[in-house]
């Protein structure tokens, strides 16, 4: 009993001594590692984060019962442990900063929205983009389009061929088609133009975990959406069915006015609303289940 009242005195001590700044600072943390935690699920990282966790408590355990040698080599393992996490987590710290840039605060932090002469170079090649996706879609000729934002995407356009091209449904469907040099890989556009073809880009980071119907043009959009804020368009090579990636996550079935409304409003920089999120979702769904 004495033992019990001494750590309820020294609890209701503690928190008597916490202040408005303190529950802030906590809330704040605890947001923080909810966050990390939200990365790190379903990953690698989530594995090795386990094992970080039974060596902590491998230690407390050989501290508690006295083992020495355990002790001694825990204790040199965990001093090291944080260059090892920055280490081992490498991709995921990075693409949690890259997050971090293209929220609504690394928005307005970076350059905002585009210049009247971006917007009027945009304006109609978002016209093209959508005949030539009508077009290639009716023909079932596979293309994968990729539209930079804020994230530049220097390395996926150096793996590339450069072309600094006008957008025109001619040169979209000379690219994709099929015996040509450059239909495989994807089309990079920045400021409307289309700046390079032939680029490859990154895998997904969940790729076990996508869809097994889903085929690498699919796969490759998801990834590109998941290491940057790019909006990259995928037309079936299979089905004909135009499909866009954001954010890692891909929704499918667009017709000619859906593309068009969500090219105009991510590109601008109009996040849609969620209830046309919710409908490009719902006809997603329901178009999957019609062809079943």
């Amino acid at each position: 009993m004495p033992a019990f009242q001494e750590i309820k005195y020294a609890f209701f001590s503690l928190m008597s001594t916490i202040g408005p700044k303190d529950i802030i600072d906590l809330a704040v943390l605890a947001y923080i590692i909810y966050l990390l935690l939200k990365l790190i699920r379903e990953t690698r990282a989530g594995q090795l984060l386990k094992g970080i966790f039974l060596l902590v408590i491998a230690y407390i355990l050989s501290s508690l019962f006295e083992l020495t040698v355990i002790r001694y080599m825990l204790s040199h393992a965990l001093d090291i442990g944080l260059v090892a996490m920055i280490v081992l987590f490498q991709p995921e710290l990075r693409r949690a900063l890259e997050q971090f840039g293209q929220t609504a605060l690394g928005i307005k932090i970076g350059i905002g929205t585009p210049s009247n002469d971006v917007k009027q170079q945009w304006n109609k090649a978002i016209d093209v983009i959508c005949d030539s996706c009508v077009e290639l879609s009716a023909s079932c000729t596979g293309a994968l389009i990729v539209i930079e934002r804020q994230t530049k995407l220097g390395e996926q356009i150096e793996s590339g061929t450069i072309m600094n091209a006008l957008p025109s449904q001619q040169i979209f469907g000379n690219i994709f088609y099929p015996k040509t040099p450059l239909h495989d890989g994807a089309v990079i556009m920045r400021n409307g133009m289309i700046l390079a073809a032939a680029c490859f880009l990154p895998k997904a980071q969940n790729d076990r975990l996508i869809d097994k119907s889903l085929g690498s043009r699919h796969r490759a959009a998801i990834g590109m959406s998941e290491n940057s804020d790019a909006l990259v368009i995928v037309v079936s090579e299979e089905t004909g069915q135009i499909s866009v990636a954001m954010k890692g996550v891909l929704t499918r079935d667009y017709t000619h006015e859906m593309l068009k409304s969500t090219l105009e409003k991510e590109i601008f920089y109009e996040s849609p609303s969620d209830e046309e999120n919710s409908k490009n979702v719902l006809s997603s769904i329901l178009g999957r289940r019609k062809k079943k």
